[in-house]
Formats: structure tokens, sequence, C-alpha cells
């Protein structure tokens, strides 16, 4: 644990993060960046009549959510590979956990609990990313 300060004065104790844990966060990182660049390209690249057909929701919305996707999938790792504005990436994390409700919500609306498993485990995944790479000092690098 690191002892820092606010402006104010209050203390609070920051966990430090170990190599282990920036590994395994940058590996989670990388696997759901590739998981959502290829959802969210296929959701791209399809014609809007073939979308239409596989799922109750608007083709257009799907678009959208494939456009989200894809920009979450760049937020997660570019920030760090760049290192600039890294507090963007647990932001993109948290922009997928919401997608990936959806996901989940829907699923069990239209197929049953089980089909639902694979998104609720790709949003805690996603969790798990926003909740390890949140600082809360924004100007310091992951």
């Amino acid at each position: 644990m690191v002892r820092l300060r606010t402006r104010e004065g209050r203390r609070y104790d920051m966990p430090v993060m170990t190599k282990r844990t920036r590994v395994a966060l940058w590996i989670l990182q990388g696997l759901l960046a590739a998981l959502f660049l290829f959802a969210g390209g296929f959701k791209l690249a399809m014609p809007l009549a073939a979308l239409a057909k596989v799922s109750p929701l608007p083709a257009a919305f799907l678009k959208f959510i494939g456009a989200a996707e894809v920009a979450g999938a760049l937020g997660l790792v570019l920030p760090g590979l760049l290192r600039i504005r890294t507090g963007l990436t647990p932001l993109a994390a948290a922009g997928l956990v919401i997608i990936m409700a959806g996901a989940t919500t829907v699923t069990v609306a239209t197929q049953g609990v089980a089909p639902a498993v694979l998104p609720l485990v790709v949003g805690i995944l996603a969790a798990t990313v926003a909740r390890g790479r949140w600082q809360p000092d924004r100007n310091s690098n992951h």
C-alpha cells in the first residue's frame, strides 16, 4: 500500500499493483480487445438486411453497438500502448460492461439463461479490467 493525500489533505491508501497483476490485466485487455474488434467489426461489415435476420433488435442499433464495440476495443489497448490518456482504459472497459449487460439481458429474454452465460462472463471480465485499471490519480500511468 502507498499512503497518499488528497488536495484537501485527507489520507488514503492506494494498493500497489504487482507485475503479475499488470501482466494479467494486459493479457485480459488484449483478449477482450480481440473479441470486441471481431464482434464489432462483424456487425459493421454485415449488411443491414442480414443483421435484421439474426437479432430482434433494429439493424441500425446493432451497427451502433458494433461501432461502440470497436471503439471500446481500441480504448482497452491504445491508451496503454501509446501512454496517452491512460484514464480512458477503465472508461472503455466500463462502456463494454454496459454493452454486455444489455447483451446478457437480451439473450436471457430471447434465448434463455444458458446462452446468456457467455455475455455475462465477458461483462465480468471487462468489469475486472475497469476495476484493475482504475486509478484515483488520473495523471498516473498504468
